[in-house]
């Protein structure tokens, strides 16, 4: 089970801004509500203090037990003698496929890895910093099914993932253009992984992740990426940050090694996560479950450092707890919240980036519980400090479905997150002294020189929320949230223009991905 499925059952090549809504009325309205299509906001340089729920003592018992955890009871890398064979040189004790670690050997062995680096887009305005005080939202990733813009649930098709990529291009508050933003059924398996990432290379020139469901298709990603921004550059740059599921409880299987190596050792990221649904797959505990998490985390990502030291690899962790009557996911309660919380602190101690969160639901259409469900995911994972968010926009149903809808309310929110990120204006501008003794007593600030001279930008103004009177709501049709995101989401995939991507670049994409193709049979398993 791991987010490369449903969870309910389990730059530097140079290019130009892309453009989407034009100048004038519309991008002065846009810039008032935090953005629009073409008008991007860079990752979020947080400037609030993060929130811990762990103190010393509890931060000491947790490393404590992982770490007996990882002696004890060891960590099961199945059907990889190489990775067997380098734990074991690197002093580890190996009985048949577990490991079990020496107290302190993971952690040494991961004083290589960078706290944080630069992942870098085709067009470098786009590039993003992952760690530090960084935040950098990406979209959802995994479902095998959508919800549409007609309303209807069905299968996923590649045509839906170029969607997605167009509409988290024109997000000015998504960061990073993601990975699997719906699975294309309509595709064969085995090939469908070369039109996802053409998609992200072609429709956006943001970041993006690479595929880890097979390594040859990871080492096709990283033979694309080189494609765009040459062998040299790759070599010694990251341009993919890429998910790599535990199989938790305490496993990591073929699957997700094979692709963790490949990604390693071309010098590209790994995301290591533990992928919980508490109660099933770790204790019911929010402190057994940390345990768990964190001597897992140590066992993978110690791993990349045996094959390549230096190469990054980020503290992940997808935490959700269930429904102890139909074991069922839930999401939006407050045990995952502390979860998250804690193990960006275990992070930070481990000196790694952090993944957790998003704008997590189990509602299976975008109303009033997916709206609360995702919110309180979503204001745990940046008061966390989550460096790298996958989820942030268009998850629905526990993960079974992208919902467009649900995709641009998502991004409404996360523009939302990321002013209130920006913290207290504390400059002479935010004291606003000279409005205060230019009103004095008794009037009101709306005509003085201050208002009018911030009235743009003092507010966040929401592009789905109406605040207008009720006959006026009236009188426009008596729209709800989902159908205002409807309309926008439409508008928004009818003005798309692509991003400049270099001719010689793109036949040489085309070229490799037919090659690829003719190469094997279709399988759809």
């Amino acid at each position: 089970m791991s987010e490369n499925a449903a969870v309910d059952h389990e730059a530097a090549a140079g290019g130009r801004r892309g453009r989407g809504a034009s100048g004038g009325a519309a991008a002065r309205r846009a810039a008032r509500s935090g953005g629009g299509p073409g008008i991007q906001q860079t990752y979020i340089n947080r400037k609030i203090k993060v929130y811990e729920v762990l103190d010393e003592e509890g931060l000491a018992l947790i490393e404590k037990n992982a770490d007996t955890v990882l002696e004890e009871i060891g960590i099961e890398f199945r059907d990889d003698a190489e990775a067997l064979a380098l734990f074991k040189q690197a002093g580890a004790d190996i009985k048949g496929e577990r490991v079990h670690f020496p107290r302190g050997l993971p952690r040494s062995l991961l004083k290589t890895a960078p706290s944080l680096y630069t992942q870098h887009a085709r067009n470098a305005d786009r590039s993003v910093q992952i760690g530090g005080n960084a935040t950098v939202f990406a979209p959802v990733y995994g479902p095998p099914f959508v919800r549409d813009l007609d309303g209807k649930r069905r299968y996923a098709t590649i045509e839906d993932f170029r969607n997605f990529v167009k509409l988290a291009y024109m997000a000015p508050s998504i960061h990073h253009s993601g990975g699997t933003v719906c699975e294309p059924v309509d595709v064969p398996v085995n090939k469908r992984h070369l039109d996802m990432v053409y998609s992200h290379i072609k429709y956006s020139d943001k970041p993006f992740m690479g595929s880890v469901t097979a390594p040859e298709r990871a080492e096709d990603t990283v033979a694309m990426a080189k494609i765009v921004f040459g062998d040299d550059f790759v070599d010694n740059n990251t341009v993919l940050t890429s998910l790599i599921n535990a199989n938790s409880p305490m496993v990591f299987d073929e699957t997700m090694l094979g692709a963790l190596k490949v990604y390693a050792r071309n010098n590209q990221a790994c995301i290591v996560t533990p992928f919980i649904l508490a109660g099933a797959m770790s204790p019911v505990t929010v402190a057994g479950t940390l345990t768990q998490v964190l001597a897992e985390v140590l066992a993978g990502a110690s791993l990349t450092q045996l094959i390549r030291p230096g190469a990054p690899v980020l503290f992940g962790t997808f935490a959700s707890s269930i429904s102890m009557q139909s074991g069922a996911p839930t999401f939006g309660t407050p045990e995952p919240s502390l979860v998250s919380y804690g193990a960006a602190q275990l992070a930070r101690r481990l000196g790694l980036p952090f993944r957790t969160g998003g704008s997590l639901c189990a509602s299976k259409v975008p109303d009033a519980q997916a709206a609360y469900e995702s919110a309180n995911t979503l204001n745990s994972t940046l008061l966390a400090g989550t460096n790298f968010v996958l989820h942030s926009a268009g998850w629905l149903e526990g993960g079974l479905a992208s919902c467009y809808e649900k995709f641009m309310m998502d991004i409404d929110q996360l523009g939302m997150s990321q002013k209130f990120a920006e913290g207290v204006d504390l400059s002479e501008n935010g004291q606003a002294m000279d409005a205060i003794r230019q009103v004095g007593p008794g009037s009101h600030y709306l005509g003085c020189d201050h208002t009018q001279a911030n009235f743009q930008t003092a507010f966040y103004r929401s592009s789905i929320a109406d605040n207008n009177s009720y006959e006026q709501w009236l009188a426009e049709g008596e729209k709800t949230a989902p159908q205002r995101a409807n309309e926008l989401a439409r508008r928004w995939l009818e003005s798309y223009e692509a991003p400049h991507l270099d001719p010689g670049i793109d036949d040489g994409l085309k070229d490799f991905i037919a090659r690829k193709k003719e190469s094997m049979p279709d399988a759809f398993t």
